[in-house]
């Protein structure tokens, strides 16, 4: 492993345990004691309400320690409970009960509904490395993909195609090929889907540059994934956006998977524009409000083409004039009065996030998912049952052979990249297509909770504000179990 000196590092540096325990390996039984026990960050785990054993129906587990926490590897799907959002929440049906409508403009706890996104947006700044008129806590990812594509998307008979990685989460595919369609294009030839090189699993950042100056004088819009939601690979943000700026594309980012994950700099990065869910990594429950984000180099020239009251100006919106006078900014592209139950369950979970460190909590969160991470991956790769990445395929496909040549049902491989700087808190193990699903479904009768996607994947993201090292060990431990089970 390489630090950022560019010096060789031991698994047992990274992970932090040489400086506890110099004669301690990542493998030994004591570790994940060690390491929670000097976790900076140990605390907040009490901070949410994990979903239990018995709530995930983990029938293996015994009676005993049915009602303790599960193992919960798949906050980047959707993340758990803040009881800091509950709280909230209570309060603000309390509050709904007690004031009806009042609670707009006089909350008897001085979160009037009229201004209550702009502290979750307040909150949200330093998370996504933005001023806060760049940011509007607003609508769902894909509906605000579809606003931003609406005014960043302007092809022309030469300049027309959206370059996108393979297998982007279905929605952006969507979104981009009904985008193409409606100015009149072939989504099959505007679309430009990046392939790994063969028998590889990511994309390298050298390649996705290559294909930028390839189709740059036919580039319109650079649209990735921040955190690509199959592989979890981390792509170079920064690098990709100032190519596609020197092609005279556009470059936006679709950041999911990326958000509450991995430190971001938009404003800094010269990224154009980028949307995110909330209901991942920032924990505001499911089909949660979404977020966007606008460079304010666009404020003056990007304009809502879809106007909604709520994108009016504060001081004349109740007013109801006829004459739209747009927030400047992003705040201008907010179109309905947002749900006020949403935004408060986010809100929570920002606080706790706020809690961390006010000015920037990813640096602390960061610290400890390249430990977990990479703790992790240490203990997959100190199984009988992992094969190198190289073989991805033959895994796959339940082609891998034990010492006599018969099948080894439990093979898996580690399809996420091994560099720090290319993953979040996400490693995506592939297994036979035969066998993820058994695989699957007796890990959450152990108690161990991940996520399947088919074919043959098994995500594992051991997010740092709630997920313990002993719960990486535990994972790891069980996995095994059930591979020698096959």
């Amino acid at each position: 492993m390489q630090d950022p000196r560019g010096k060789l590092s031991t698994v047992e540096e990274v992970i932090g345990l040489k400086a506890l325990d110099p004669g301690l390996k990542a493998y030994d039984p004591k570790t994940a004691t060690l390491l929670d026990e000097h976790d900076p960050l140990k605390e907040f785990r009490k901070e949410f309400r994990l979903p239990t054993n018995k709530g995930i129906k983990a029938t293996a587990v015994p009676d005993s320690q049915q009602e303790e926490p599960c193992v919960y590897f798949v906050g980047n799907s959707l993340g758990p409970l803040s009881k800091r959002s509950q709280e909230l929440l209570n309060e603000e049906l309390d509050t709904w009960a007690a004031v009806g409508v009042t609670g707009h403009f006089d909350h008897p706890m001085k979160r009037d509904w009229m201004t209550l996104a702009s502290q979750a947006t307040k909150l949200m700044t330093p998370i996504v490395g933005a001023k806060e008129e760049e940011i509007a806590v607003m609508g769902t990812l894909t509906a605000n993909l579809h606003l931003m594509m609406s005014s960043f998307y302007k092809p022309s008979k030469d300049r027309y195609k959206i370059l996108c990685e393979i297998r982007p989460f279905p929605s952006d595919e969507y979104a981009f090929a009904s985008q193409a369609a409606l100015h009149g294009f072939d989504p099959s030839t505007a679309v430009v889907h990046l392939k790994p090189r063969a028998n590889e699993n990511t994309l390298r950042t050298s390649d996705i540059l290559d294909a930028i100056k390839e189709h740059g004088s036919s580039l319109a819009l650079v649209l990735l994934s921040g955190v690509q939601y199959y592989t979890g690979q981390w792509f170079a943000m920064p690098e990709i956006t100032k190519a596609a700026h020197d092609t005279g594309a556009l470059c936006g980012w679709d950041l999911a998977h990326a958000v509450g994950n991995v430190p971001l700099s938009l404003h800094d990065w010269d990224v154009d524009f980028a949307v995110w869910c909330t209901y991942k990594y920032l924990n505001s429950g499911p089909g949660g409000i979404g977020g966007l984000f606008l460079h304010e180099k666009w404020h003056k020239e990007k304009g809502a083409q879809y106007a909604g009251w709520w994108g009016h100006d504060e001081a004349t919106r109740f007013q109801m004039p006829p004459v739209f006078q747009q927030i400047p900014g992003a705040q201008g592209f907010q179109q309905s009065n947002p749900s006020i139950l949403n935004i408060t369950s986010l809100l929570g979970s920002l606080e706790v996030f706020s809690r961390v460190h006010p000015n920037d909590p990813m640096s602390v969160i960061r610290a400890k998912s390249i430990r977990a991470t990479a703790y992790l991956e240490t203990l997959l790769r100190c199984t009988r049952f992992f094969v190198g990445p190289h073989d991805a395929e033959k895994v796959l496909k339940g082609e891998i052979l034990t010492g006599a040549d018969k099948p080894m049902k439990g093979a898996f491989t580690i399809i996420t990249p091994r560099d720090k700087a290319e993953r979040g808190a996400q490693l995506s193990l592939l297994f036979s297509e035969e066998a993820m699903p058994t695989v699957f479904s007796e890990m959450v009768k152990r108690g161990v909770i991940g996520d399947e996607r088919h074919p043959g994947i098994i995500r594992f993201a051991p997010a740092p504000l709630y997920c313990s090292f002993e719960d990486v060990r535990k994972c790891v431990a069980t996995l095994e179990q059930v591979l020698n089970s096959l």
